[in-house]
């Protein structure tokens, strides 16, 4: 495999593989964030949290919903903010556009299956529920997936503006800081994109492309950005050790040289 680097010296093979690496961790959970984010699942039963009602300019029932594809999104701005401290925001730039682009091309692989005739077998085989309840397994399929195209338009529409919000203010933190308070860049950044890209994604792919009310939008978007908030400043210490390999990794000059180069682009 290392074949293919052959030609490269030793600084530019390092920030090839590590370009490589952080971009398919964040390719990666972006997409299992895509197919996994049409369920909501009850974090209240989960953990036995109890309903409450906000009131004030409206009155709002909280009940601790999430989508599950929220899990994963924690761990693309993470990823996000490491490749930016050292390749800057046109790294960041390029895999978010290319993420972007292979969430469009996923989903239409998908919805083109759902259009394909299923085979007969497997619709025997699979005609019953658990309790042998008649269950048409082909329009589950297809269900889940067509939900899928609002959360795709919605999602892709936010990650972009958020991506760029987040290159913006870990930039601008970046130059404050210089190489001090990473957790200043990484926890600050993601709080206010985050912001953006749940209230965005929501209420695309479930108030205009879905059939949920607005209450419900601001009822399970609070919940999933509480969630984002708590994850970023719990993941902080993992930034600094993933910041400590990579800097061992890529050897002291090379890593002050990326991360110096990175303040310019």
């Amino acid at each position: 495999m290392m074949a293919m680097f052959e030609g490269f010296s030793p600084g530019q093979k390092k920030k090839t593989i590590l370009f490589i690496v952080l971009s398919a961790f964040v390719l990666t959970n972006a997409l299992i964030a895509e197919f996994t984010g049409v369920k909501i699942f009850s974090f209240g039963k989960l953990f036995g949290l109890e309903p409450f009602t906000l009131d004030g300019l409206i009155s709002l029932s909280v009940d601790f919903n999430l989508s599950v594809g929220v899990l994963m999104w924690p761990l693309v701005f993470v990823f996000s903010d490491i490749m930016n401290e050292y390749f800057g925001k046109q790294g960041v730039r390029f895999i978010s556009f290319l993420t972007a682009g292979m969430i469009a091309f996923g989903f239409a692989v998908v919805y083109a299956g759902t259009k394909l005739p299923a085979a007969d077998f497997w619709l025997a085989l699979n005609k019953l529920d658990k309790q042998g309840n008649a269950f048409d397994i082909d329009y589950a399929y297809s269900i889940i997936f067509r939900q899928g195209v609002g959360i795709m338009i919605g999602s892709i529409t936010a990650f972009l503006v958020s991506q760029l919000i987040d290159v913006a203010v870990f930039k601008y933190l970046k130059g404050k800081t210089g190489s001090r308070k990473l957790w200043l860049r990484a926890t600050g950044s993601t709080i206010v994109s985050q912001l953006i890209d749940t209230f965005v994604i929501l209420t695309i792919a479930f108030y205009f492309f879905g059939n949920w009310n607005f209450n419900q939008v601001l009822s399970v978007a609070i919940v999933q950005y509480c969630y984002k908030v708590l994850i970023a400043i719990l993941i902080t210490p993992v930034i600094y050790v993933v910041h400590h390999i990579i800097d061992r990794y890529l050897g002291k000059e090379l890593a002050y040289e990326m991360a110096s180069m990175s303040k310019s682009n």
